[in-house]
Protein backbone atom coordinates (compact mmCIF):
# COMPACT_ATOMS: atom_id res chain seq x y z
CA UNK A 1 0.00 0.00 0.00
CA UNK A 2 3.11 2.22 -0.14
CA UNK A 3 3.80 5.04 2.30
CA UNK A 4 0.54 6.16 3.55
CA UNK A 5 0.13 3.53 5.53
CA UNK A 6 2.70 4.99 7.68
CA UNK A 7 0.10 8.08 7.93
CA UNK A 8 -1.22 9.41 11.44
CA UNK A 9 -5.03 9.54 10.26
CA UNK A 10 -6.82 7.65 8.30
CA UNK A 11 -10.70 7.12 6.71
CA UNK A 12 -13.38 4.53 7.61
CA UNK A 13 -16.54 4.37 5.28
CA UNK A 14 -19.37 2.38 4.81
CA UNK A 15 -20.05 0.38 1.97
CA UNK A 16 -22.66 2.03 0.60
CA UNK A 17 -20.11 4.45 -1.25
CA UNK A 18 -19.37 2.76 -3.98
CA UNK A 19 -15.26 2.54 -4.01
CA UNK A 20 -13.72 -0.16 -5.81
CA UNK A 21 -11.06 -2.04 -4.18
CA UNK A 22 -7.95 -0.43 -5.59
CA UNK A 23 -9.07 2.98 -4.24
CA UNK A 24 -9.38 1.55 -0.74
CA UNK A 25 -6.56 -0.11 -1.22
CA UNK A 26 -4.72 3.16 -2.47
CA UNK A 27 -6.04 4.98 0.10
CA UNK A 28 -6.18 2.78 2.88
CA UNK A 29 -9.50 3.23 3.60
CA UNK A 30 -11.39 0.88 5.98
CA UNK A 31 -14.89 -0.10 5.22
CA UNK A 32 -17.59 -0.82 7.27
CA UNK A 33 -20.00 -3.63 5.79
CA UNK A 34 -23.28 -3.28 5.40
CA UNK A 35 -25.37 -6.70 6.22
CA UNK A 36 -28.27 -8.22 3.56
CA UNK A 37 -30.22 -10.79 3.67
CA UNK A 38 -30.96 -13.09 0.31
CA UNK A 39 -32.39 -16.54 -0.13
CA UNK A 40 -31.89 -17.30 3.75
CA UNK A 41 -28.98 -15.81 4.38
CA UNK A 42 -26.82 -13.08 5.59
CA UNK A 43 -24.04 -11.73 3.62
CA UNK A 44 -21.84 -8.77 4.26
CA UNK A 45 -21.48 -6.71 1.66
CA UNK A 46 -17.63 -5.97 0.14
CA UNK A 47 -16.60 -9.11 2.52
CA UNK A 48 -18.61 -11.90 2.00
CA UNK A 49 -19.98 -11.26 -1.68
CA UNK A 50 -19.08 -9.33 -4.49
CA UNK A 51 -22.51 -6.83 -6.01
CA UNK A 52 -22.10 -9.17 -9.06
CA UNK A 53 -22.70 -12.03 -7.16
CA UNK A 54 -25.23 -10.54 -4.73
CA UNK A 55 -27.63 -9.27 -8.23
CA UNK A 56 -27.41 -12.55 -9.34
CA UNK A 57 -28.93 -13.42 -6.00
CA UNK A 58 -31.73 -10.49 -6.07
CA UNK A 59 -32.53 -11.65 -9.83
CA UNK A 60 -33.06 -15.45 -8.36
CA UNK A 61 -35.37 -14.23 -5.74
CA UNK A 62 -36.35 -10.07 -5.50
CA UNK A 63 -38.77 -10.47 -2.71
CA UNK A 64 -36.02 -12.52 -0.75
CA UNK A 65 -33.33 -9.87 -0.29
CA UNK A 66 -33.88 -7.09 2.65
CA UNK A 67 -30.86 -5.08 4.18
CA UNK A 68 -29.84 -4.41 7.93
CA UNK A 69 -27.89 -1.12 8.87
CA UNK A 70 -24.16 -1.80 10.62
CA UNK A 71 -24.68 -2.69 14.33
CA UNK A 72 -22.06 0.01 16.54
CA UNK A 73 -19.93 -3.44 17.17
CA UNK A 74 -19.31 -3.37 13.73
CA UNK A 75 -18.84 -0.07 13.45
CA UNK A 76 -16.34 -0.27 16.19
CA UNK A 77 -14.60 -3.11 14.35
CA UNK A 78 -13.72 -1.51 11.36
CA UNK A 79 -12.74 1.61 13.88
CA UNK A 80 -10.10 -0.90 15.43
CA UNK A 81 -8.79 -1.85 12.06
CA UNK A 82 -8.36 1.50 11.00
CA UNK A 83 -6.54 2.38 14.58
CA UNK A 84 -4.07 0.12 13.65
CA UNK A 85 -2.94 2.19 10.48
CA UNK A 86 -3.18 5.44 12.45
CA UNK A 87 -4.63 7.48 15.69
CA UNK A 88 -6.99 9.55 13.89
CA UNK A 89 -9.64 8.48 12.38
CA UNK A 90 -12.77 10.70 9.74
CA UNK A 91 -15.69 8.28 9.41
CA UNK A 92 -17.88 9.46 6.81
CA UNK A 93 -21.22 7.53 6.88
CA UNK A 94 -24.17 7.35 3.99
CA UNK A 95 -26.58 10.42 4.87
CA UNK A 96 -28.75 10.07 8.19
CA UNK A 97 -31.59 10.31 6.64
CA UNK A 98 -31.49 7.28 4.28
CA UNK A 99 -29.84 4.99 6.88
CA UNK A 100 -28.41 4.26 10.84
CA UNK A 101 -25.30 3.76 10.06
CA UNK A 102 -24.59 7.36 10.62
CA UNK A 103 -25.92 6.73 14.59
CA UNK A 104 -23.99 3.19 15.16
CA UNK A 105 -20.89 4.95 13.86
CA UNK A 106 -21.59 7.65 16.60
CA UNK A 107 -22.33 4.76 19.21
CA UNK A 108 -19.39 2.65 18.12
CA UNK A 109 -17.48 6.49 18.45
CA UNK A 110 -18.32 6.27 22.24
CA UNK A 111 -17.27 2.48 22.57
CA UNK A 112 -13.96 3.25 21.49
CA UNK A 113 -13.20 6.07 23.94
CA UNK A 114 -12.83 2.77 26.44
CA UNK A 115 -11.57 0.23 23.57
CA UNK A 116 -9.44 2.19 21.61
CA UNK A 117 -7.70 4.68 24.33
CA UNK A 118 -5.70 7.62 22.59
CA UNK A 119 -7.35 7.12 19.26
CA UNK A 120 -9.10 10.47 17.73
CA UNK A 121 -12.68 9.22 16.07
CA UNK A 122 -14.48 11.78 13.93
CA UNK A 123 -17.85 10.86 12.33
CA UNK A 124 -19.53 12.79 9.55
CA UNK A 125 -22.71 12.54 7.76
CA UNK A 126 -21.96 12.83 4.12
CA UNK A 127 -25.48 13.32 3.08
CA UNK A 128 -25.60 11.14 0.65
CA UNK A 129 -24.73 7.83 -0.85
CA UNK A 130 -23.17 5.78 -3.88
CA UNK A 131 -20.41 7.13 -5.48
CA UNK A 132 -21.10 10.74 -4.23
CA UNK A 133 -20.32 9.58 -0.68
CA UNK A 134 -17.58 7.71 -2.22
CA UNK A 135 -16.24 11.00 -3.86
CA UNK A 136 -16.51 12.75 -0.06
CA UNK A 137 -14.33 9.86 1.48
CA UNK A 138 -12.02 9.58 -1.34
CA UNK A 139 -11.08 13.68 -0.53
CA UNK A 140 -10.59 13.10 3.15
CA UNK A 141 -8.42 9.95 2.41
CA UNK A 142 -6.18 12.34 -0.22
CA UNK A 143 -5.76 14.41 2.43
CA UNK A 144 -4.77 12.40 4.95
CA UNK A 145 -2.21 10.78 2.57
CA UNK A 146 -1.10 14.51 2.20
CA UNK A 147 -0.06 14.25 5.86
CA UNK A 148 -2.99 16.94 6.64
CA UNK A 149 -4.72 17.15 10.20
CA UNK A 150 -8.24 15.37 10.78
CA UNK A 151 -9.91 18.55 10.97
CA UNK A 152 -7.97 19.39 7.62
CA UNK A 153 -9.63 16.19 6.01
CA UNK A 154 -12.93 16.85 7.26
CA UNK A 155 -12.59 19.97 5.28
CA UNK A 156 -11.80 18.88 2.17
CA UNK A 157 -14.42 16.49 2.36
CA UNK A 158 -16.61 19.47 3.83
CA UNK A 159 -16.16 20.89 0.38
CA UNK A 160 -16.66 18.12 -2.01
CA UNK A 161 -19.97 17.45 0.06
CA UNK A 162 -21.16 21.19 -0.93
CA UNK A 163 -20.64 20.62 -4.51
CA UNK A 164 -20.65 16.88 -5.87
CA UNK A 165 -23.76 15.20 -7.97
CA UNK A 166 -25.39 12.44 -7.91
CA UNK A 167 -27.94 11.28 -10.55
CA UNK A 168 -29.01 7.78 -10.80
CA UNK A 169 -31.39 5.99 -14.13
CA UNK A 170 -33.34 2.95 -12.90
CA UNK A 171 -34.14 0.48 -15.97
CA UNK A 172 -37.59 0.29 -13.72
CA UNK A 173 -39.28 1.56 -11.19
CA UNK A 174 -40.56 -1.78 -10.01
CA UNK A 175 -38.35 -2.31 -6.52
CA UNK A 176 -38.64 1.78 -5.93
CA UNK A 177 -41.30 0.93 -3.23
CA UNK A 178 -39.01 -0.48 -1.02
CA UNK A 179 -36.91 2.72 -0.47
CA UNK A 180 -40.53 3.86 1.01
CA UNK A 181 -40.42 6.78 -1.62
CA UNK A 182 -43.72 5.39 -3.41
CA UNK A 183 -46.51 2.69 -2.60
CA UNK A 184 -45.84 -0.45 -4.02
CA UNK A 185 -48.85 -0.07 -6.49
CA UNK A 186 -47.44 3.36 -7.67
CA UNK A 187 -44.40 0.89 -8.39
CA UNK A 188 -46.23 -1.93 -10.19
CA UNK A 189 -48.46 0.91 -12.57
CA UNK A 190 -44.68 2.77 -13.40
CA UNK A 191 -43.39 -0.32 -14.31
CA UNK A 192 -46.16 -1.66 -16.41
CA UNK A 193 -46.51 2.35 -17.80
CA UNK A 194 -42.27 1.28 -18.63
CA UNK A 195 -41.70 4.41 -16.55
CA UNK A 196 -37.88 4.97 -16.23
CA UNK A 197 -37.08 7.26 -13.39
CA UNK A 198 -34.30 9.46 -12.86
CA UNK A 199 -33.17 10.11 -9.56
CA UNK A 200 -31.17 12.00 -7.27
CA UNK A 201 -29.38 12.00 -3.62
CA UNK A 202 -29.21 14.65 -1.42
CA UNK A 203 -29.96 13.99 2.52
CA UNK A 204 -32.96 12.31 0.76
CA UNK A 205 -33.51 10.53 -2.51
CA UNK A 206 -36.06 12.76 -4.74
CA UNK A 207 -37.26 12.27 -8.46
CA UNK A 208 -34.92 14.33 -10.86
CA UNK A 209 -36.67 12.88 -13.85
CA UNK A 210 -38.18 10.30 -16.09
CA UNK A 211 -37.87 8.35 -19.49
CA UNK A 212 -39.15 6.01 -21.77
CA UNK A 213 -36.02 4.17 -22.75
CA UNK A 214 -32.43 3.78 -21.26
CA UNK A 215 -31.45 5.82 -24.59
CA UNK A 216 -33.16 8.47 -23.79
CA UNK A 217 -32.34 7.90 -19.94
CA UNK A 218 -28.48 7.73 -20.47
CA UNK A 219 -28.89 10.89 -22.72
CA UNK A 220 -30.99 12.51 -20.20
CA UNK A 221 -27.65 12.00 -17.46
CA UNK A 222 -25.41 13.69 -20.05
CA UNK A 223 -27.53 16.92 -20.78
CA UNK A 224 -27.57 16.93 -16.71
CA UNK A 225 -23.80 17.08 -16.58
CA UNK A 226 -23.48 19.07 -19.66
CA UNK A 227 -25.51 21.94 -18.01
CA UNK A 228 -24.18 21.64 -14.82
CA UNK A 229 -20.07 20.48 -15.59
CA UNK A 230 -20.32 22.65 -18.89
CA UNK A 231 -16.36 23.06 -19.75
CA UNK A 232 -15.28 23.22 -16.58
CA UNK A 233 -12.80 20.44 -14.64
CA UNK A 234 -14.11 17.85 -13.83
CA UNK A 235 -14.21 14.67 -11.61
CA UNK A 236 -16.50 11.54 -12.27
CA UNK A 237 -17.53 8.37 -10.92
CA UNK A 238 -19.53 5.83 -12.79
CA UNK A 239 -21.28 3.47 -10.94
CA UNK A 240 -23.99 0.88 -11.81
CA UNK A 241 -26.09 -2.32 -10.86
CA UNK A 242 -25.03 -5.36 -12.99
CA UNK A 243 -24.67 -3.83 -16.43
CA UNK A 244 -20.52 -3.64 -16.38
CA UNK A 245 -20.43 -3.14 -20.46
CA UNK A 246 -22.85 -0.19 -20.77
CA UNK A 247 -21.35 1.39 -17.93
CA UNK A 248 -17.81 1.10 -19.45
CA UNK A 249 -19.14 2.51 -22.33
CA UNK A 250 -21.13 5.64 -20.45
CA UNK A 251 -17.39 6.52 -18.54
CA UNK A 252 -15.67 5.96 -22.16
CA UNK A 253 -17.82 8.66 -23.47
CA UNK A 254 -17.78 11.04 -20.26
CA UNK A 255 -13.25 11.04 -20.63
CA UNK A 256 -13.78 12.09 -24.10
CA UNK A 257 -16.56 14.79 -24.23
CA UNK A 258 -15.66 15.95 -20.73
CA UNK A 259 -12.43 17.56 -19.19
CA UNK A 260 -11.83 14.89 -16.83
CA UNK A 261 -9.79 15.08 -13.70
CA UNK A 262 -10.32 11.33 -12.98
CA UNK A 263 -13.28 8.86 -14.22
CA UNK A 264 -13.74 5.98 -12.27
CA UNK A 265 -15.99 2.87 -12.03
CA UNK A 266 -17.62 1.07 -9.44
CA UNK A 267 -20.42 -1.16 -8.40
CA UNK A 268 -23.79 0.10 -7.05
CA UNK A 269 -24.19 -1.12 -3.96
CA UNK A 270 -26.45 -3.90 -3.38
CA UNK A 271 -27.59 -3.16 -0.35
CA UNK A 272 -29.05 0.56 -2.16
CA UNK A 273 -28.98 -1.55 -5.10
CA UNK A 274 -32.13 -3.64 -3.75
CA UNK A 275 -34.62 -1.06 -4.13
CA UNK A 276 -33.86 0.60 -7.98
CA UNK A 277 -32.96 -3.28 -9.27
CA UNK A 278 -30.87 -4.11 -11.88
CA UNK A 279 -29.23 -2.24 -15.29
CA UNK A 280 -29.31 0.98 -12.88
CA UNK A 281 -26.51 2.96 -13.52
CA UNK A 282 -25.10 6.61 -12.79
CA UNK A 283 -22.71 8.95 -11.90
CA UNK A 284 -21.07 11.27 -9.47
CA UNK A 285 -19.58 14.18 -10.26
CA UNK A 286 -17.98 17.83 -8.83
CA UNK A 287 -16.51 20.06 -10.44
CA UNK A 288 -12.78 21.44 -9.50
CA UNK A 289 -10.51 23.67 -11.12
CA UNK A 290 -7.11 22.64 -12.09
CA UNK A 291 -4.93 24.71 -9.64
CA UNK A 292 -6.29 22.26 -6.93
CA UNK A 293 -5.73 18.74 -8.23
Amino acid sequence: MGGGATKKATVVTDSIACLNRQQAEQYNVEIIPISFYAGGKIYRDWVDITPSEAYKLFLDDPDSFSTSAASPAECLQSFSKAAEKAENILCVTVSSKLSHVYDSALAAAELAKNELPGVNIKVMDSTMATSSEGMIALAAARAAFEGKSLEEMAQAAEAVMQKVNTYIFLDTIQHVYRSGRIPKIASQIGSMLNIKPILTVRGTVSFAGMARSRKKGIEHLLEIMREKAGSQPVRVAVTHAYAPEEAEALKEHIAKEFDCIEVWLSEFSPVMGYACGTGTIGFSFYTESRSQT
